[in-house]
């Protein structure tokens, strides 16, 4: 297997936890399957509820966001509000919007987005309202969300705010997760690696062998 594979995926010997350090911090993340011969390393636990690890990682996003003339922060629901609301109160930022997963009675004039995500079942979608799609128009945008595994979600919101016509878009994610995702558009700090079982070794071996990774 290709070196540059070594930390995204790791053959799955029934573990059931995945050590994680970051920021200072370690963290012990339960490992869940999501499909035939995929297990992941589930961040719910510490994105949605650990205070410490958000904050941490919100200061971390903020240094690397510096350089960046950073106008507002869009963030899918619902995982990654907390850590968007906190990355936009350290920056200073007046607003933040929030992709919403289904149309809302309240919306007028919306966007809408459609995508499928390693840890969700069948389609999805992602809706702007109409007010957020004119505060986004002209504005340097930062797409938030806590990780990226194949790419769905932040490339179907990119899409999304593009129909807004703003005047940057910036990706930046806490973790990139697995092999799939290949730009180099992203700003990560760290790599979940998938847990996998041999079919998925042998075929995804393979892929690199024929360069077509």
């Amino acid at each position: 297997m290709d070196v540059r594979t070594v930390k995204e995926i790791i053959p799955y010997k029934g573990q059931k936890y995945h050590i994680m350090k970051l920021f200072g911090l370690t963290r012990r993340l339960s490992i869940v399957n999501v499909g035939k011969d995929i297990w992941i390393a589930s961040n719910a636990e510490v994105i949605l509820g650990d205070i410490e690890f958000i904050l941490e990682a919100s200061k971390a996003i903020v240094r690397k966001l510096s350089t960046l003339s950073i106008e507002t922060i869009v963030s899918p629901e619902a995982k990654s509000i907390a850590l968007a609301y906190s990355v936009g109160m350290l920056l200073g930022l007046k607003r933040i919007v929030v992709a919403r997963k289904s149309i809302k009675n309240y919306m007028d004039n919306y966007l809408t987005e459609y995508l499928e995500s390693i840890t969700t079942k069948g389609e999805q979608a992602l809706v702007l309202d109409g007010k957020d799609v004119n505060f986004l128009k002209d504005k340097s945008v930062c797409i938030l969300d806590d990780v990226v595994s194949t790419g769905g979600t932040i490339n179907a919101l990119e899409k999304l705010i593009n129909k807004a016509k703003p005047k940057n878009i910036y990706k930046v994610a806490i973790w990139k997760e697995g092999p799939w995702y290949k730009s180099k558009d992203l700003l990560y700090f760290d790599i979940l690696p998938i847990y996998v079982g041999r079919n998925f070794l042998y075929q995804y071996k393979g892929e690199l062998e024929d360069g077509r990774d």
